[in-house]
């Protein structure tokens, strides 16, 4: 079994990662960033909503353009997975196949994970923006849309009045038939000219030309642009709940202004932490956690050549 060791782990190679990692390379900080491939940046095909790139950028090739820049700085990507986390004394010791990991410090910028999309092929939908998942990263995206929308009860509403701030042909589905609209809810929807489908979402399936279909269980088919399935998330933050750091709704992370969680030397970035799931507050919040990071080690001052 290998043993290698650095400064900083940084767990997670997306944007938030990858921006952490650059700074501590920028501060000459011994850096090994472990990444499985599964960036949620992957999946969108373009954002507009990322500063700097005013005809927008593919997810993926922003990533590359982050994965190059650190490449400037001598840092490298570990195509590994980190399977468990434990601490030996004041070292985290970071379990992968074939080996392990000592740092004294941690950065977890895992994610999360979508719940369970109702759509086969749904990559593909995504791909193509028949299906979105972030109304605050697109919505400007599909102005005057036929707009379907399915959400957990405890925001249903809300996410469907978002929705029509940017169309005008909205949509509600109705996922929990258990728990039906209450008067305030149903009259806010109506005074807002949604339309709310009481009879439960049985599936959706995408036409030739990719639009979404949503089908009921009454046997109705409701032809859209856009759908957007906010059925809710799970954060991918294992391995900070495992070592006991304190965790929000949908098991995301709690830490403080320095990024740090309640287990010392543990810190979390981006989505896998509690707030807004955004590409550009997951690069604030990397800036911060990398300084905070530099500056909690011991100082590495530089040699005379």
């Amino acid at each position: 079994m290998s043993i290698r060791r650095c400064e900083a782990l940084i767990v997670g190679g997306g944007p938030g990662g990858l921006t952490a990692a650059i700074y501590l390379r920028r501060f000459r900080r011994d850096v090994i960033v472990a990444d499985k491939g599964h960036s949620r940046l992957s999946l969108i095909p373009v954002s507009h909503n990322y500063p700097g790139f005013p005809g927008g950028i593919c997810g993926n090739e922003l990533l590359e353009r982050l994965r190059q820049q650190l490449t400037c700085y001598e840092g490298a990507i570990d195509d590994l997975e980190i399977t468990a986390l434990r601490k030996a004394g004041d070292i985290f010791v970071a379990s992968h196949d074939g080996g392990e990991i000592h740092a004294p410090v941690v950065l977890l910028a895992t994610g999360v994970a979508d719940a369970g999309l109702p759509v086969e092929g749904w990559h593909e939908a995504v791909a193509t923006g028949a299906v979105r998942l972030c109304p605050v990263c697109d919505g400007y995206d599909i102005l005057d849309k036929r707009v379907a929308v399915v959400s957990q009860p405890h925001n249903r509403t809300g996410h469907a009045l978002f929705m029509r701030t940017f169309s005008c042909d909205v949509t509600l589905f109705e996922r929990e038939p258990g728990e039906p609209l209450s008067a305030d809810e149903a009259a806010r929807l109506e005074a807002a000219g949604v339309r709310y489908v009481t009879s439960a979402l049985k599936g959706v399936t995408l036409t030739e030309d990719k639009l979404p279909v949503l089908h009921t269980e009454d046997g109705e088919d409701y032809r859209f642009d856009v759908f957007y399935p906010m059925l809710g998330e799970k954060a991918r933050s294992t391995l900070g709940v495992d070592m006991g750091a304190a965790a929000g709704d949908c098991d995301k992370l709690v830490v403080d202004s320095h990024q740090r969680t309640t287990v010392p030397g543990l810190y979390a970035i981006g989505d896998v932490v509690v707030g807004l799931n955004q590409i550009s507050v997951a690069a604030g919040q990397a800036a911060i956690a990398a300084t905070a990071i530099h500056n909690a080690l011991p100082w590495q001052f530089r040699q005379r050549a």
